[in-house]
């Protein structure tokens, strides 16, 4: 259920909604067809295509990849999205008229990679400015997003101006960085609202940066606008979410914002995130994208990452981590007894009397259930239900980068620490809740 939905009045300069797009080559429209979902996948003389209903009534069909092991015809979604998530092979994201791409705290990508998808559905060629104080991270992303531009450094000092007032000299050095943008998206860092700070939840100083893009909205004007965050953001006593609604709304565009499970859009994880949609040329609605990507029943673990059980480690990304002795015993427990959550007795002293809510922590993944919302801490027993369904060990980075959505072309095998690995997966947000975020403005 939407959380709020207000319409700014219309801004003054021509909507292009309804406008026909001048199609790129491979990308072909199609009369409309009569259904409730908006998109649709075929195999054609063995290319894998997806098809998107456009607000116009018509069908946009783009090919998706060319390697594929699905047979000719139309595919399930399900089949669709696992055979693209298990391809290597890069996709090509040129498809026609350019669309510029500002990716606040990027991480290493996941809410980008999701909306390049998007717009390549549509029509248009994405490129990527991003910015971050994770080097590690931001290698990532230039390595694997075409025409990308990373910056490193702490966004607060690049956008230091009050929304309503001229801009500073920092921020006129960073609109020097940015020449144009029409997609404005930020994941800003959700420690300060998340349900584990019980110190400084709700106050925290790191709330505030919410607000940094929507000034970064307001310096940059951009057609649409993403923000997603944890959904504790709405409980913040400075009002961060709601501020931040109203200041779009001054601004121009029409704002909608509603917390998403991502397991209902396909992730395989119940990971719960608030999402604010912002356009100034369509009327987004949080409430209609989920009618239109629901899935009847959710992803699983077994349709997440099975394909991966007898994988060869020959990096890091497939390597298990090596568990403690004691760790290795409670992980023989859970196996010998056929258990799925580890009987108190077996646990650190802290949990042994019982008392405790954590009944996840130390616990085995199911094969035939999404998976829980996954941390920085996928490595550990001790931070999550993290044990392999069937394998006598806790999951590998490979499989926790599926749980989170991300295909095999992208790649991390330039990373070359375990902690940065785990942090930029763990922290990512899931390209598919990126996907239908920007499909929904776009389309």
């Amino acid at each position: 259920m939407t959380v709020a939905v207000q319409e700014a009045k219309a801004p003054s300069r021509a909507s292009s909604k309804g406008t026909p797009l001048n199609l790129p080559t491979g990308l072909v429209l199609e009369d409309s067809i009569e259904g409730r979902n908006i998109e649709r996948f075929l195999v054609k003389d063995g290319v894998l295509c997806r098809k998107v209903l456009r607000r116009n009534g018509r069908w946009s069909r783009v090919a998706m990849a060319k390697q594929t092991t699905l047979g000719n015809g139309d595919v399930t979604p399900s089949d669709a999205e696992q055979d693209l998530m298990q391809s290597s092979e890069r996709p090509n994201w040129s498809k026609g008229r350019g669309a510029t791409v500002i990716d606040l705290f990027s991480g290493c990508g996941g809410l980008s990679v999701g909306v390049g998808e998007a717009l390549v559905a549509v029509g248009r060629t994405p490129s990527f400015l991003a910015f971050d104080m994770d080097e590690a991270a931001l290698n990532a992303y230039a390595n694997n997003l075409p025409r990308a531009e990373t910056f490193a450094g702490d966004i607060e000092h690049r956008i230091d101006g009050v929304i309503g007032r001229r801009a500073t000299r920092n921020e006129r050095a960073f609109l020097r960085l940015v020449p144009n943008c029409d997609v404005l998206v930020a994941g800003p860092p959700c420690q300060g609202h998340s349900a584990a700070n019980n110190r400084t939840r709700h106050r925290d100083v790191r709330n505030q940066l919410y607000l940094k893009a929507v000034r970064a909205a307001e310096l940059l004007e951009p057609e649409h606008v993403i923000i997603e965050n944890v959904p504790g953001a709405i409980n913040d006593r400075g009002g961060v979410v709601d501020r931040a609604q109203e200041e779009l709304q001054g601004l121009g565009y029409c704002v909608d914002l509603g917390v998403v499970d991502a397991s209902v859009l396909g992730v395989p994880q119940r990971r719960r995130r608030l999402v604010l949609l912002a356009s100034r040329v369509t009327a987004p609605s949080v409430d209609r994208m989920l009618d239109d990507h629901a899935l009847e029943g959710p992803h699983t673990v077994r349709w997440a990452f099975e394909d991966l059980r007898e994988i060869e480690p020959r990096s890091l990304f497939d390597q298990p981590a090596r568990s403690a002795p004691q760790t290795l015993e409670r992980i023989d427990v859970l196996f010998n007894h056929d258990l799925y959550e580890l009987p108190d007795q077996f646990r650190p002293p802290c949990h042994a009397d019982g008392g405790h809510s954590y009944v996840s922590i130390y616990g085995r993944l199911r094969w035939d259930e999404p998976a829980q919302t996954l941390t920085t801490g996928f490595y550990s027993m001790c931070m999550g239900r993290n044990v392999h369904p069937s394998c006598r060990r806790t999951i590998t980075a490979h499989e926790a980068a599926r749980i989170q959505g991300f295909p095999d072309w992208f790649s991390f095998d330039d990373v070359t620490k375990r902690v940065e690995l785990s942090r930029m997966i763990g922290n990512a947000v899931p390209p598919r809740l990126g996907y239908v975020a920007a499909l929904e403005l776009s389309r």
